[in-house]
């Protein structure tokens, strides 16, 4: 996820509160004028307090007797309207086999956020330009900037200025292990979480931890307004409603991976982790895509069957949400023998990757991610290159993926080609947790797992 957002929020947010809280189904005729008028005016600073108290009057605006959604963001309520859940079962794994099972969870994981990285932001006409102009179409390696002079100036590439203040973007001729991405240091994050609070941690823990931890300006989007939420003592779930117009975009989804790795087999507990990590910054679709995420990546670790780790991420969300309609919609259609290339029309029909919101969204990026895991059928290379070439937010879908596809398949059958360039190392902005080896992390991992 981009984090090119300003430390502070700007009036030009209010454009996302408008969309946002209409797709939550509030009717905002009431406060519309003021929403257009302040909108217009958004590089006006003395608005500010004006923007704070529409943003609280919207907040306060009830969600239509007529939506046809139910979307709650309280966990019991949440159970009362899971589906029904597969059955699964580790069988007879031995720890052997779930160590490289995990180590292969979190290769993946740190692979396909290595592909994306360098594409995030670019629209999907260009990314695909860029890798058939280079022979790279189908994806078959990692994307470089070593190219003819010619097309970096056709694809603007260059190499100076990569994220988090790293002096060299992420392509591949520019790096010798993982680089601090957001997508990795929140799994590194949640490995500190559980081993400093253990696994009955609360939201409250983790809001201590995330401003003990983490940086301020290496969060973005919905988790940088919790944060500072969080530091004015506004507490969780306020934290995650007050003026927050993010609140349902991917921020929460790209964290709950570590929670599908140490509850293998388990989709639920799996879940009710990753929901107590989500509600500080998240409502509703936000809540479930990290749920839905963690869910799967459980699952696969049980069952590499695409349908079944699918069922299982959608067990765990209610089946009344946005979410849940959308994602088992695009699984009845892959059951029919519906073509991805026929999704992909009505996707792009539906999400404009033009538009911020729906760019960073939960839905269209948790579809992207759906997709990429029944229509690749598990098969590594081309599962987490989809992630990337569909465009939205490349890192973070490709970087799921991989989380998947490598609890489903372990270590030992990932390609050395995309995972010796990382040379087992990873780093991150967390405190005391700057650089870990993916070995390492796999065995403090392994110890925290309960099957």
């Amino acid at each position: 996820m981009l984090m090119n957002q300003p430390w502070m929020k700007g009036l030009n947010d209010l454009a996302v509160e408008k969309i946002q809280a209409q797709e939550e189904g509030k009717d905002l005729s009431l406060v519309m004028d003021s929403l257009d008028e302040l909108a217009a005016r958004a590089n006006d600073p003395l608005l500010y307090a004006r923007a704070d108290q529409l943003y609280d009057q919207i907040q306060a605006i009830p969600v239509r007797p007529d939506f046809p959604y139910k979307e709650p963001d309280a966990l019991p309520e949440i159970h009362a309207l899971q589906a029904e859940k597969p059955a699964l079962s580790l069988g007879d794994m031995d720890d052997d086999e779930l160590y490289d099972r995990i180590l292969g969870a979190w290769q993946a994981r740190c692979a396909g956020c290595l592909l994306g990285q360098p594409v995030e932001g670019w629209h999907r006409a260009r990314i695909q330009g860029l890798l058939r102009d280079t022979d790279n179409w189908p994806v078959r390696r990692y994307i470089s900037s070593d190219i003819a002079p010619a097309l970096r100036e056709k694809y603007d590439v260059t190499d100076e200025h990569g994220p988090y203040g790293s002096k060299l973007k992420n392509w591949i001729n520019n790096v010798a292990f993982m680089p601090e991405d957001d997508d990795t240091s929140y799994t590194i994050f949640a490995l500190k979480l559980v081993e400093t609070r253990g696994r009955d941690f609360t939201s409250e823990d983790v809001a201590e931890e995330w401003l003990s931890s983490l940086p301020l300006l290496r969060t973005c989007t919905a988790e940088r307004v919790a944060y500072m939420n969080l530091s004015n003592l506004i507490l969780p779930p306020k934290s995650a409603t007050t003026h927050n117009p993010f609140r349902e975009w991917i921020g929460a989804q790209i964290r709950g991976d570590f929670f599908g790795y140490i509850n293998p087999g388990d989709p639920a507990a799996a879940a009710d982790m990753a929901y107590r990590d989500a509600a500080i910054s998240h409502v509703k679709n936000g809540i479930y895509g990290e749920m839905y995420a963690a869910a799967m990546i459980a699952a696969a670790f049980a069952d590499g069957c695409p349908e079944t780790i699918v069922r299982a991420g959608l067990s765990q969300i209610p089946h009344t949400s946005r979410l849940y309609a959308q994602a088992d919609a695009l699984l009845q259609a892959w059951k029919r023998g519906v073509t991805l290339e026929t999704f992909l029309e009505g996707f792009y029909q539906r999400y404009d990757e033009r538009n911020g919101h729906d760019w960073c969204h939960t839905i269209p990026n948790a579809l992207l991610v759906t997709a990429g895991v029944l229509y690749h059928q598990m098969d590594f290379v081309s599962s987490i290159a989809f992630g990337v070439t569909a465009g939205f937010d490349t890192d973070c879908n490709a970087a799921t993926i991989g989380s998947i596809i490598g609890a489903a398949k372990g270590s030992k059958v990932l390609p050395t080609e995309w995972i010796a360039p990382m040379n087992n190392t990873v780093r991150s902005c967390v405190t005391s947790y700057g650089e870990l080896s993916m070995t390492d992390f796999a065995r403090r991992t392994l110890a925290l797992a309960v099957r």
